[in-house]
């Protein structure tokens, strides 16, 4: 697929979403003062771009690329998933017998189509998800940031933020999405017989069954499809030429890992954006009023956003309202070992990446991205409102009751984790 040819679909996205494109350009994310569009960038792509990194170029084609690319971002080719619905700028090349392949680590996703672009979004804690495509087989490849993107990532599939998001879909035999019978964003709250709708998804899960592996039709007004034919499949091989791809397979934990990592990076996002654009709110009218511009919450429309984006934090750091999960869920050990390999871990070897898979996905629910640097520069204000409220979700003799779904040890591991290898709670009592 040529470049002209995919601007030309990212061109015909953007037509067939006009009300996406506008409310791009409404965006609070585009204006003061966070300009997002036009704002210098902190992220991974922007420092393989700077003076000091490497500046050998990007040649050997697609999967010589790709592997580079995985390499300098860190991301293991372990977390390779596979999404063959058309749902992508790139639609024109994915199809179920050409998947594309996403990689991720905890600050990076990489996407990539054999013969097409690589697509690319790296955490900026300040701005959340930049958005690049490079295209491997171009005679000068280069990352390009492209507002097109944004016609999916920041608009209503994300509530108006700059975000990263899995859909379930059902597809039909090329991947088309049936769109009458429904689409969703899937996060760690979504049934899970729901998920993964227009994916690849290999490894045991018992009797439940969801939507992976299975494509749909349509007869007689009816959606048509065997779901028990996707279950517990272990081999991609019969339905499309694996040997393309850097792996075999597209594990289902992994899955159910991007899909918690990509609901809380987006909390994350709208709690920074929604509490700084009200800082800035509070400075103009201070400012216009004669009054002394404070660093405190001084007025209470701005002390409200930031107890609503406090609470939604903390909910979502301690996965309240997940959907539960089989009662056994067995994926790749190659997985498990890479995304556990760097966890921060508490002296009996404890860590906030401990998988459980069994009812639930982590051992100890607490999200392991209250170590990311999108965490770590939330404004003060809001994150001293977070760690208060952490406090108390964990009190193990009065915890708050909202979070009573986790027990008194589970309560007692995390705190333990968290005062062990956060700074954020080395200092507390307790």
């Amino acid at each position: 697929m040529t470049r002209t040819s995919v601007r030309a679909t990212m061109a015909m996205v953007a037509l067939l979403h006009p009300n996406s494109v506008r409310a791009q350009i409404d965006a609070a994310y585009e204006k003061p003062p966070f300009n997002y569009s036009t704002a210098k960038t902190h992220d991974g792509v922007a420092e393989l771009e700077t003076p000091s990194a490497s500046a050998s170029p990007w040649t050997g084609g697609g999967k010589v690329v790709l592997q580079r690319l995985l390499k300098e971002l860190h991301i293991s080719i372990d977390s390779q998933v596979l999404v063959f619905s058309k749902t992508s700028f790139q639609r024109q090349v994915i199809n179920p017998k050409r998947p594309r392949a996403i990689f991720f680590s905890d600050t990076s996703y990489v996407g990539w189509v054999p013969d097409g672009l690589i697509e690319v979004a790296t955490i900026d804690p300040q701005l959340g998800p930049v958005f690049y495509s490079l295209d491997p087989n171009a005679e000068q490849p280069r990352f390009v940031r492209d507002s097109n993107c944004m016609t999916c990532h920041g608009g209503q599939f994300v509530r108006d933020i700059p975000g990263v998001f899995v859909r379930s879909m059902f597809t039909d035999a090329t991947g088309e999405p049936l769109f009458r019978y429904g689409s969703e964003v899937v996060d760690f709250r979504t049934p899970f017989t729901n998920r993964w709708g227009g994916w690849y998804v290999t490894g045991k899960h018992g009797d439940s069954v969801h939507r992976g592996n299975a494509v749909a039709r349509e007869e007689n007004d009816q959606l048509v499809v065997d779901l028990r034919r996707g279950a517990n499949v272990t081999d991609l091989s019969g339905l499309f030429s694996t040997k393309s791809y850097l792996r075999p397979d597209s594990d289902i934990v992994a899955l159910l890992v991007l899909e918690h990592q990509t609901a809380m990076q987006n909390t994350l996002t709208r709690a920074s954006l929604d509490c700084r654009r009200m800082l800035a709110y509070q400075k103009n009218l201070q400012m216009e009023l004669k009054e002394p511009v404070t660093e405190w919450l001084a007025y209470d429309s701005v002390k409200h956003v930031f107890a609503s984006a406090a609470q939604q934090v903390v909910d979502d750091l301690l996965f309240k309202d997940e959907a539960q999960l089989p009662p056994r869920v067995e994926g790749s050990p190659a997985f498990r070992e890479a995304f556990c390999r760097q966890a921060p871990r508490a002296d009996d070897g404890s860590s906030l990446k401990d998988l459980q898979l069994a009812g639930h996905l982590f051992k100890n629910r607490c999200s392991y991205l209250i170590y990311s640097d999108c965490f770590r520069i939330l404004p003060t204000e809001l994150k001293r409102r977070v760690r208060s409220r952490l406090v108390r979700a964990l009190d193990p003799t009065t915890p708050d009751s909202r979070y009573d779904y986790i027990p008194v040890e589970e309560r007692a591991r995390i705190w333990k984790i968290l005062k062990q290898t956060h700074p954020d709670f080395r200092d507390l009592p307790g």
